[in-house]
């Protein structure tokens, strides 16, 4: 029985331990998978912040202004350049963000990726130790068993062997050669269990220290191990933790800097400045009108003209007067031309044709430094291959040369052209002074004498507020497009108010103006307003605008329509 009892504790105790293991490889193995999921975690983290970051990028990029558009001179206003710095600064802190995930990659996810292989290989070290040990120990325990079973069987065929032999020589019918042969049988079954005894003892002895080896070293050994690896599993956790939000404090400088440099560009924004600006960009140059006199209409009709208008008495051979009504679209209802412009930007106010003039010499001359820079650097060339003929062909540089000469004589003489239309702009600015009064022109029905305003040689306002050139360049007025198509054509035909002799030949090409050969009779149906343009009209069927320094006009101060325009 005391066999039996101990038996079965050392069973229970072998089943307690692999119970013990099987737990343990669960809890080891759900501890692997904790990494995972939190390695799992990060990644997705770092993805989140390579594509915040990207966006973030894409929208400072999006809102940056585009080269030679519109938005890139928007930059002079300082609200325009805040909201510049303002997307330089998010796109650096965009850069934060792709630090954030570049950080997180090296420091945790990759760390961590090559310690779950380490700690999947030392759990599988360990269990498997565990696993030879416990059947090491079962090995014995079934050797033990054995030699315990022979033993036991051995001692009963030895009873049974000196039970017989005993029988035997009690037995006088037996012969003595049977009892001999029976006693010889009991000795040798007794030396079996005598040897099964000692087989047994020995097994006993050995599997004993083997257990004691087992439960009090080996294990607990093995025990210790995993342990240990939990522990230092729990421990890279919780240094991954700490590293994940020392990830993001470390860039907290850097974005607080992002974040003071927007409120730096927010705090620069200076609205007196940029209304400033708006003025110097749209400033036009114009002298104000002056004051217009009183007319005193108790005394004989007299008329009041515009100050650049034309103002004659009453011409000889008028044409034949027309009837029917105009068609065409006339001004101020013109809308304005979108395209470029002449070349000396005379369709533009004086103080922004000088603007313009300017920033174009500016970039003429910044091409002729270039190609100067460039004849330079060909002309040491040059000098190098004289000395050093081995370098290279001298005569090999001079094709270039010849040809950056040429590009610079082109570039020099557009910036004499360029230049003499600002010196003529420049010349006729107003200079800042008292506003001049607006005289009005008295005109009498008994004398009519001619008097011409202006020569062809000045430049004229044109209907949208532009400026003609002079005589040599007159096919360079540009009269944009007009609108209101359908208001115009049930237009009352306009009464006559004088007549005018055209002194220059004038080519109407736009609409809303009218082609006249020089020494040309006209009718006057609008005299010039002040933008430098008379309306005539030639027949039933044609009816325009010219420039009013091509023509000489002779007003009716008592015709129906004549009225003053200030």
């Amino acid at each position: 029985m005391a066999m039996d009892s101990g038996k079965v504790e050392t069973l229970l105790k072998a089943q307690q331990l692999r119970d013990q293991f099987d737990n343990l490889e669960k809890h080891t193995q759900w501890g692997i998978e904790f990494v995972e999921r939190y390695t799992k975690f990060v990644k997705e983290r770092s993805e989140i912040e390579i594509n915040y970051a990207k966006q973030i990028r894409n929208l400072s990029k999006k809102y940056q202004p585009k080269k030679n558009s519109r938005e890139e001179e928007e930059n002079k206003y300082t609200s325009c350049r805040a909201f510049l710095s303002t997307l330089n600064e998010l796109n650096d802190y965009a850069g934060q963000h792709e630090l954030i995930a570049e950080n997180l990659t090296s420091q945790i996810i990759a760390d961590l990726t090559r310690y779950i292989q380490d700690l999947k290989a030392e759990r599988k070290s360990h269990f498997h130790d565990g696993r030879k040990a416990q059947q090491h120990i079962e090995n014995s325990w079934k050797q033990l068993e054995s030699s315990k079973r022979r033993f036991e069987r051995d001692c009963k065929e030895a009873d049974r062997a000196q039970q017989y032999f005993d029988k035997m020589d009690a037995d006088i019918n037996v012969t003595k050669a049977d009892v001999e042969k029976a006693r010889q049988q009991a000795q040798m079954r007794h030396q079996m269990a005598s040897d099964s005894k000692s087989e047994y003892a020995n097994y006993l002895q050995k599997f004993n220290q083997e257990q004691n080896e087992h439960y009090y070293t080996l294990i607990p050994h093995i025990f210790q191990r995993i342990q240990e690896m939990e522990e230092k599993r729990i421990e890279r956790v919780g240094q991954s933790m700490k590293t994940f939000a020392e990830v993001d404090r470390s860039v907290l400088p850097i974005v607080g800097k992002c974040l003071d440099g927007m409120t730096k560009a927010a705090e620069s924004i200076e609205p007196k400045s940029d209304s400033q600006q708006v003025i110097e960009t749209y400033k036009s140059g114009f002298e104000p009108p002056g004051d217009v006199e009183f007319e005193d209409y108790g005394q004989a009709m007299k008329r009041t003209v515009s100050e650049s208008s034309l103002s004659n008495s009453k011409g000889e051979g008028k044409p034949d007067k027309p009837s029917s009504k105009s068609k065409g679209k006339l001004w101020p209802f013109i809308k304005k031309n979108k395209g470029s412009g002449p070349e000396d930007f005379s369709h533009l106010p004086p103080e922004q044709r000088r603007k313009k003039l300017q920033a174009k010499i500016d970039d003429i001359n910044k091409d002729i430094q270039k190609e100067m820079d460039q004849k330079d650097a060909l002309t040491k060339m040059k000098d190098v291959y004289i000395k050093n003929p081995q370098m290279g062909d001298p005569n090999s540089v001079d094709p270039r040369l010849a040809e950056i000469s040429q590009n610079i004589e082109k570039l020099q003489l557009e910036a004499q052209k360029f230049e003499g239309w600002l010196a003529e702009v420049e010349g006729r600015l107003p200079v800042k002074s008292d506003p001049p009064r607006r005289q009005s022109g008295l005109y009498e029905t008994q004398n009519n004498t001619p008097v011409n305003n202006n020569c062809a040689q000045d430049r004229e306002s044109s209907p949208d507020g532009s400026y003609t050139e002079e005589q040599s360049s007159e096919t360079q007025i540009r009269v944009p497009n007009t609108e209101f198509d359908d208001e115009f054509d049930d237009e009352e035909t306009l009464p006559t108010i004088g007549t005018c002799k055209a002194l220059y030949p004038f080519e109407g090409h736009n609409e809303g103006t009218i082609s006249v050969a020089e020494g040309e009779l006209l009718y006057v149906i609008e005299e010039d307003k002040g933008d430098g343009w008379t309306r005539v009209r030639r027949n039933e069927e044609e009816e325009g605008y010219v420039p009013t320094s091509y023509v000489e006009v002779f007003l009716d101060t008592n015709a129906k329509g004549a009225m003053t325009y200030i």
